[in-house]
């Protein structure tokens, strides 16, 4: 007999949807008899809540980060009686009405929530009363804050034993707490050749490479960040992904054609984990999924722009484990990745801190606990 599984994501930041599709994955992996159905829930309210909900979230983060760190910061021991808890829960009720639809038609046998907002719509409807098949619950940064915990979720996966510790702490009962790492997609486990995915990208499999995969407005934007790490006088090459954005490809590009065999620029890609593995380095904002996807694939870090609150927890446990080095400008980007060209040691230690943490199986181990569901 079939099982149905349904994971609800909600598009506010890649990185709740990659961590979806990974458990889907996982679970058409693990039985070809499994129904695995992900659904973003923003795709089911209408727009102008979509665009509150999702837009300004990115805005408040880029433009006004000090005042994200704040609502992040008195939001995590909230009161549900405040004016402002009342507000929301209303807004969200009004805007969500669809996934009750949804799940009637879909029947599953579990549901696993990779964002917040679905765990607590489906939670207070189980409170109420409601019939639903068992709630789980994936977090998606190596942090724990009060919008994950809700008082029916049958199950939650977190990221780390401090994770776990913490949501225990929080009044979840030690049984409903799994640690299982962040589901990443199944490609970044496998095996790969480093020359052969260098060859692709062609690079020089033998010469040290770095990936840069973030910029933004605390260090700066990646084609002068490329710019300065070519002036160091340590040889390398940079692969530089620009994703969707199609002016700063052309200035990555324009950048390359000044300086041959040393930027290698990349538009939008489907296959990071090949770049990944062409890599020595990575260079990236710590989002609970991409440090995730470097984790799994070994590979030390530069951390650079964290959005304050989650991603600055992702950084911390980063750091303590030795896995990663962060920079708070451009200029401490060019120096401390000077340091560790000179510092073959440390890098390597680096890396291993990275294979030692990293959980590349995550999404098979959600996977194998839900198989255990009646």
């Amino acid at each position: 007999m079939a099982f149905h599984l349904l994971v609800l994501s909600v598009s506010a930041g890649a990185g709740h949807v990659r961590a979806a599709e990974a458990i889907c994955c996982a679970a058409r992996a693990a039985d070809r008899r499994t129904i695995a159905t992900h659904l973003d829930l923003l795709t089911l309210v209408p727009r102008e809540f979509r665009k509150l909900y999702a837009e300004q979230y990115i805005k408040l983060v880029e433009k006004l980060p000090q005042l994200w760190s704040y609502l992040y910061s008195t939001s995590d021991r909230p009161s549900r009686d405040s004016l402002f808890g009342r507000l929301k829960r209303a807004a969200e009720r009004l805007n969500t009405r669809k996934l009750d639809g949804e799940i009637k038609r879909l029947r599953p046998d579990a549901i696993v929530c990779t964002h917040f907002l679905p765990a607590e719509l489906l939670s207070r409807q189980k409170g109420k009363g409601r019939s639903l098949p068992p709630l789980w619950v994936q977090v998606t940064d190596f942090d724990v804050h009060a919008l994950w915990v809700h008082p029916h979720v049958d199950r939650y996966c977190v990221a780390s034993a401090e994770v776990a510790f913490r949501l225990a702490d929080r009044g979840v009962p030690r049984e409903k707490i799994a640690v299982t790492g962040i589901p990443v997609m199944p490609q970044f486990a496998a095996p790969l050749e480093r020359a052969t995915c260098a060859a692709e990208l062609g690079l020089a499999a033998n010469r040290f490479t770095a990936l840069m995969m973030a910029g933004g407005a605390g260090v700066g934007s990646l084609d002068l960040l490329a710019a300065r790490l070519l002036a160091l006088p340590q040889a390398l090459q940079l692969v530089a992904l620009a994703g969707r954005n199609a002016e700063l490809l052309a200035k990555l590009q324009a950048l390359a054609a000044r300086h041959p065999g040393k930027l290698f620029p990349l538009g939008f890609t489907t296959t990071v984990e090949r770049a990944m593995t062409a890599a020595d380095l990575v260079i990236t904002k710590p989002g609970g999924l991409s440090v995730s996807e470097c984790l799994a694939k070994g590979k030390p870090m530069i951390l650079v722009s964290p959005i304050p609150g989650q991603e600055e927890r992702n950084a911390d446990y980063l750091l303590e484990a030795g896995a990663a080095v962060k920079a708070v400008d451009a200029a401490t980007l060019q120096f401390k990745l000077a340091r560790l060209l000179d510092d073959p040691a440390r890098l390597a230690a680096m890396g291993e801190a990275a294979r030692r943490i990293g959980r590349p199986d995550a999404a098979a181990a959600v996977v194998a606990l839900l198989s255990k569901v009646p």
